[in-house]
């Protein structure tokens, strides 16, 4: 990667100052934070420097977002008020993806109208294992030039390596997680498989394992995204009655609701592993020498 550092300035929040930070420093674009206020009745005031440079970067994840993307509203068109002329958006998660068709009459296809409003804020953008299934491209869902998309799973796969010695097998907790798995396993010559998935609602799973020898081996589960905890509990403590020697996490959004990680630890989870696309404890590999090369190449 080049040392020349770039001309501009990364935007952040102050909740993600540290590895905003991280990317400035990777980058040489100053670092500027922007300051909150709230009011009374939840409205939101943002400042920012009072000048801008032609380039402007805004590094904002987008878990818990709608808050976030009011935000993203505000800093955007005030960026562009202060000399800003091209702002990328660096949102390692995003937000409503999920809802790429209307499943059920009446229902707003979220992805298409978040992904469209975010288009209109930001010149390019730059995700992380974006949850995309009826879409072939990011700029499909965004419809900017510039729409590039990172993969978590050769870094996961990386760090894996390092952490166990055994034969690994990687094992996806449903059949949407396959892309990914198939991916580390092959960067690493592993065997792998996919568990299949019978959802209730959002805490009641039914899990099938794939049919693969597990006793004795070392099993990493890994998925996209980590939320409520219960798919990859259910699968750990299937792989633990199957015999399983240890069984780890590795995903590359945290997202962990409360009480998740307990859940999986009582499942019989060993260690988790975590991207830092969002903030959390289990936080083990980061995303910004891989985000730092993009925006050189923009």
């Amino acid at each position: 990667m080049s040392s020349v550092p770039l001309s501009g300035v990364l935007l952040c929040f102050d909740d993600e100052r540290t590895v905003a930070q991280a990317c400035a420093n990777h980058t040489g674009l100053a670092l500027a934070v922007v300051e909150r206020h709230r009011f009374p009745d939840g409205e939101v005031k943002v400042r920012l420097p009072a000048a801008l440079p032609p380039r402007v970067v805004v590094w904002r994840g987008l878990h818990q977002p709608n808050e976030k993307l009011v935000e993203l509203m505000l800093v955007a068109r005030a960026a562009r008020t202060l000399g800003a002329q091209h702002l990328t958006l660096v949102a390692p998660y995003l937000a409503y993806m999920r809802q790429d068709i209307a499943f059920n009459p009446g229902e707003a296809v979220s992805q298409r109208i978040v992904g469209a409003f975010l288009a209109d804020l930001f010149d390019a953008v730059i995700t992380v294992d974006p949850h995309l299934h009826r879409v072939a491209t990011l700029q499909e869902a965004i419809p900017v030039r510039d729409a590039m998309v990172l993969d978590g799973a050769p870094l996961l796969s990386d760090h894996i390596a390092t952490q166990c010695t055994a034969d690994v097998l990687l094992i996806g907790p449903d059949e949407e997680s396959l892309q990914w798995v198939a991916q580390a396993a092959r960067r690493h010559g592993w065997e792998h498989g996919v568990c299949r998935k019978t959802r209730h609602g959002d805490r009641e799973v039914d899990i099938e394992l794939p049919t693969l020898a597990v006793r004795g081996r070392a099993v990493v589960l890994m998925d996209d995204v980590a939320s409520s905890g219960h798919t990859l509990a259910r699968a750990a403590a299937l792989l633990r009655e199957a015999g399983a020697a240890s069984v780890d996490v590795a995903v590359t959004h945290a997202l962990f609701a409360e009480g998740a990680v307990a859940l999986i630890r009582e499942a019989g989870v060993d260690r988790l592993w975590s991207t830092d696309c969002i903030p959390h404890p289990s936080n083990a590999v980061s995303i910004v020498p891989a985000v730092a090369a993009r925006l050189r190449g923009l």
